[in-house]
């Protein structure tokens, strides 16, 4: 981990978390974290506890939905659990519905609020990461503040 840098995207994410009284402290990689598990590797934290922010169309329209590092959503389970067709948004989808590229889109500072699910597995850890805007960027939270930051609703992402 490094110092404290700047990205026109982690600022308005940093703004959106302020804005909603939780004004997390952004931790930068020296080297990008592409994936759960390499940022649960280089925060020494479980990979269930990395909060992946997943831009999906459902029906036509980007949700996001937030999961844990340690499973994968089962789009043909959460599709009409949902009440309608769910699949993975192409990166120039993710990038209009949240201004983020994939591998670093946060929760939050999008250009306009998606409807947002969160896997109640991140329920099972205290505290959470979530990236912040930049592949090389996350910042802590809670399953609880989570879904207040988002507004999301907590569900299963996948039949265990």
């Amino acid at each position: 981990m490094s110092v404290r840098r700047s990205h026109p995207a982690v600022e308005r994410v940093e703004a959106a978390l302020a804005a909603a009284g939780t004004p997390a402290e952004v931790v930068w990689f020296d080297e990008g974290a592409h994936t759960a598990a390499a940022a649960a590797a280089a925060l020494d934290c479980p990979v269930g506890a990395i909060a992946n922010s997943l831009v999906f169309t459902l029906d036509g329209e980007p949700v996001l939905v937030m999961t844990s590092g340690a499973h994968r959503v089962d789009t043909a389970f959460l599709g009409p659990l949902l009440g309608g067709r769910l699949k993975r948004a192409d990166a120039d989808a993710v990038k209009s519905a949240t201004g983020q590229v994939i591998g670093g889109v946060a929760p939050v500072g999008h250009p306009a609020p998606l409807r947002t699910w969160v896997d109640t597995a991140l329920a099972a850890f205290p505290v959470i990461w979530a990236a912040a805007g930049h592949a090389h960027t996350v910042f802590p939270t809670t399953f609880d503040d989570l879904v207040r930051l988002t507004g999301g609703t907590p569900t299963a992402v996948a039949l265990d």
